[in-house]
């Protein structure tokens, strides 16, 4: 956006406002009056650069350089009201004028063009101020929003984790208070888990690929306290490996599965898929449900919905169904 105002700026002083000027009968004052057209010339061209550097950016700061802004347009007027009060020549009447009728008779033919290209030079240089003051105010809104967008995620990052360690640490609970043989090796593999958390959790985006073997090892812990009435299906199909995506955006859903969809005496299954294909991600989940009431068990979904329009605005379509028992979730995203 700076260079494009400095080309515009270029164009008006060496394009415009020179023909311009030509237009008017410079030939006949310029030979009588040089030093006078010389002068208004240059007081022209600070009007603009004046204009363009202060004057506009000036009104929208505080009040005291919107005052200074208006100051400053005054005293353009009345420099320029000075240059065009100085008489270089008093015309004679012309036998042809009669008959014609003047509105502004005592305004002479030099005065006109000297206001006509004051006038020309204001209405330009603040159109391309206003323009340029414009997209800096629209870039600086720009800026605050992705500043508080990312604050947002951090803080949604923030509560997703120690939600996440609840859930899990209670299940390791439930393995070592009942002498399972499988605790052990959930300890380790919940270990390995907050490596990866610990490692994943100051990046904006991490691999697809890390994150879906994070969510394998998640199944895999949570697959260990299950008993033989539940069933747990996990498809991960991935093909381009380099593609990124936020830290547990996903787990969320896959957490909600082992939360609601497992009984100890009823038979459930839960199906997990993760498919990547051609840049396209397609999640989908679904457990039968057995309502069981949590503190926060809303926060994780609603987190992740608020996540996803931050970050894929237009570029992500998620629907959750609840019906009967059932509860489904698809989640598909651009990840290019």
């Amino acid at each position: 956006m700076k260079n494009l105002a400095l080309y515009i700026d270029l164009a008006f002083c060496l394009v415009v406002l020179p023909i311009m000027v030509a237009m008017s009968p410079i030939e006949r004052w310029i030979q009588h009056f040089t030093t006078y057209m010389l002068c208004a010339g240059i007081w022209l061209y600070l009007v603009y650069f004046i204009n363009r550097v202060f004057t506009v950016p000036f009104l929208f700061g505080d009040r005291h350089k919107k005052i200074g802004a208006v100051i400053m347009i005054l005293m353009s007027i009345i420099v320029t009201f000075i240059f065009s009060a100085i008489e270089l020549y008093n015309p004679e009447p012309n036998i042809h004028d009669k008959g014609i009728v003047r509105h502004l008779p005592q305004i002479l033919q030099y005065q006109q063009a000297l206001w006509t290209l004051f006038m020309i030079v204001e209405a330009f240089s603040f159109s391309v101020g206003l323009l340029v003051q414009t997209n800096v105010q629209k870039a600086r809104i720009r800026a605050t929003e992705a500043e508080r967008d990312k604050a947002e995620i951090e803080l949604y990052k923030a509560q997703i984790k120690p939600h996440f360690m609840f859930n899990t640490l209670n299940s390791l609970y439930g393995l070592f208070l009942t002498g399972n043989k499988n605790a052990l090796p959930s300890l380790e593999k919940f270990i390995s888990m907050m490596r990866y958390i610990h490692t994943s959790s100051n990046r904006d985006l991490v691999s697809l690929a890390g994150e879906a073997e994070y969510i394998r090892e998640y199944v895999d812990v949570q697959s260990l306290r299950l008993n033989e009435m539940t069933t747990v299906a996990l498809n991960i199909d991935i093909h381009n490996d380099s593609l990124m995506i936020p830290p547990m955006l996903l787990v969320t859903f896959v957490e909600n599965c082992f939360k609601h969809g497992v009984s100890p005496v009823e038979r459930s299954r839960i199906i997990i898929r993760i498919i990547e294909n051609e840049g396209k991600l397609l999640f989908s989940s679904s457990n039968k449900i057995f309502p069981v009431k949590r503190i926060g068990e809303h926060m994780g979904i609603e987190n992740c919905r608020k996540r996803l329009e931050l970050l894929y605005t237009g570029k992500y379509e998620l629907k959750i169904n609840s019906n009967s028992d059932i509860y489904n979730v698809s989640l598909q995203i651009e990840l290019k």
